[in-house]
């Protein structure tokens, strides 16, 4: 099975730029009619994300969102706010001891970052 996860974006060129530092993956190609463009992972296994060029800007609530299992969540959250995402939420808990805080991309698609259990 091969997982890809699709964004769709106004400017695929600048989220990319944003997500590929934030996955540590490289930007692909854009594909020929100028409108998908794949980020590729690092490891062979992990889902590829591509941005779908839309005209239509983010209005309401994702209905999927990425979860960020990364070591040091604090300073995650401090290089992804740097990059241009912005804090959507404060610090919220799971019955399992995890936490995570929302965060979105800099065209508005949440994602959390986590912490407290080690899925990374």
């Amino acid at each position: 099975m091969r997982i890809e996860i699709g964004i769709d974006a106004i400017d695929p060129e600048g989220l990319a730029a944003f997500w590929s530092v934030a996955l540590g993956y490289e930007i692909g190609d854009m594909d020929s009619a100028n409108t998908y463009l794949d980020l590729v992972p690092a490891r062979e296994h992990d889902p590829v994300v591509y941005f779908q060029r839309v005209s239509e800007r983010k209005l309401r609530k994702n209905r999927v969102h990425l979860d960020l299992y990364v070591d040091d969540p604090d300073a995650t959250i401090a290089r992804l706010v740097s990059l241009g995402a912005t804090v959507a939420s404060e610090i919220q808990t799971g019955a399992e001891g995890g936490w995570w805080r929302v965060l979105a991309d800099p065209e508005g698609n949440e994602f959390c970052v986590c912490g407290g259990l080690e899925r990374a």
